[in-house]
């Protein structure tokens, strides 16, 4: 896949299928993007492990923050990277080694590696790099409300 543009609808199909979210670079610090998106996924509804081995055993907004994917106890649906493109190698690593897998690895502003989105691609993992995924939230929204043809909009 080319990663250079993706469609609503991919986009809205990861994000309202995710249910648990993995956060890998989660920072204690409330300045940091990571933290951010960590509270605005929890205020709307989905359940999210921090993972950072430096404050491993800690708490992000009331959550254990894992060592690493291995160590979170539930299956994971989505990888939210907040770590340098120079890691997501090892972070599609990690992701491979899970049972279950995760559906999706979304990675942030600024993060991008093909061939390691190509590695996860290849193992059926949707990939999605270098996008804010707060920006592109409103497109679950948008997919789970559209109206109906003889009626109102209604949530999926």
């Amino acid at each position: 896949m080319m990663h250079d543009h993706y469609t609503n609808a991919y986009l809205a199909e990861i994000l309202s299928k995710a249910h648990n979210v993995a956060i890998v670079g989660a920072s204690t610090n409330d300045r940091r993007p990571s933290q951010w998106i960590a509270g605005f996924l929890l205020g709307k509804g989905y359940h999210v492990f921090p993972v950072n081995p430096l404050h491993a055993g800690e708490t992000i907004l009331g959550r254990t923050v894992y060592a690493s994917l291995a160590d979170i106890p539930e299956p994971i649906d989505l990888v939210d990277v907040f770590r340098r493109s120079e890691y997501l190698d090892s972070v599609v690593d990690e992701v491979l080694a899970m049972t279950p897998r995760p559906a999706a690895i979304w990675t942030q502003l600024g993060v991008r590696d093909d061939k390691a989105a190509a590695r996860a691609e290849a193992a059926g993992i949707s990939v999605v790099m270098n996008r804010a995924l707060v920006s592109e939230y409103p497109l679950v929204y948008e997919a789970t409300h559209r109206p109906h043809r003889d009626g109102p909009a209604h949530a999926a």
